[in-house]
């Protein structure tokens, strides 16, 4: 399968993060351009892939996760000291799948190429 996937993981409840907003953006010589606009499952994933695999290319793209207003609806208070996390990462084998998770809590992230 190849393609773009993510998920988020909330690790201060141990559950997955639902309802986290998503965007994708590419860069190219042209500048950033975005791609694309997602909000996580009940599972802490997006319905669908990023990019699907018929759409998969060498690039290098930058995912932007909206982490700060997750934990603002779940009662930490303001000022969040995470707001937006951005994943910048390059795909250089489009026939390859690329997942790149977020595990996350108001005051750390951690990213992988996970599988």
């Amino acid at each position: 399968m190849a393609g773009l996937t993510t998920h988020v993981l909330d690790t201060t409840s141990g559950r997955p993060a639902a309802g986290v907003e998503i965007e994708l953006f590419e860069f190219t010589p042209a500048g950033r351009s975005f791609i694309a606009r997602a909000k996580t499952n009940a599972d802490g994933r997006t319905d669908a892939p990023l990019i699907p695999a018929a759409q998969a290319r060498m690039g290098t793209f930058e995912l932007v996760f909206h982490i700060g207003a997750y934990f603002a609806a779940k009662g930490v208070a303001p000022p969040p000291f995470l707001d937006l996390v951005p994943i910048r990462f390059g795909i250089a084998d489009p026939a390859a799948h690329y997942h790149v998770p977020l595990v996350a809590t108001p005051w750390s992230y951690s990213t992988y190429r996970g599988s």
